[in-house]
């Protein structure tokens, strides 16, 4: 495997868990607005997207815009499996209908 595609699929991954922080965060009572923005949940999540965004940056040396495209809309799926695990979150056949038309939509895209 191209060591620029695992690059973006750990991008992929750890755009995933952040996503998970911040909706972590968001579950908690803050006393301020402020308080709500300056937790560890939050700054590290946010850091987790700003380094993502840079091993996309560097993906996209070695792989095409095609399949980089492709790689991040794999993303909606690890959400899914991260918030079943996280959070308990039901796997509802609506989910599962909108991940396969992401997939579908992927595979048509890269034909």
């Amino acid at each position: 495997m191209n060591s620029f595609v695992l690059v973006a699929l750990t991008s992929g991954v750890l755009s995933a868990l952040s996503q998970v922080l911040l909706k972590k965060s968001s579950t908690v009572q803050r006393k301020s607005v402020v308080f709500e923005y300056l937790n560890p949940y939050v700054i590290i999540g946010y850091g987790i997207t700003f380094l993502c965004m840079l091993l996309m940056i560097y993906a996209y040396k070695g792989i095409t815009f095609k399949l980089g495209a492709i790689l991040e809309s794999l993303t909606y799926l690890y959400v899914m499996i991260l918030g079943k695990i996280f959070f308990k979150e039901k796997i509802t056949v609506k989910r599962i209908i909108g991940n396969l038309l992401i997939v579908s939509g992927v595979i048509v895209f890269s034909i």
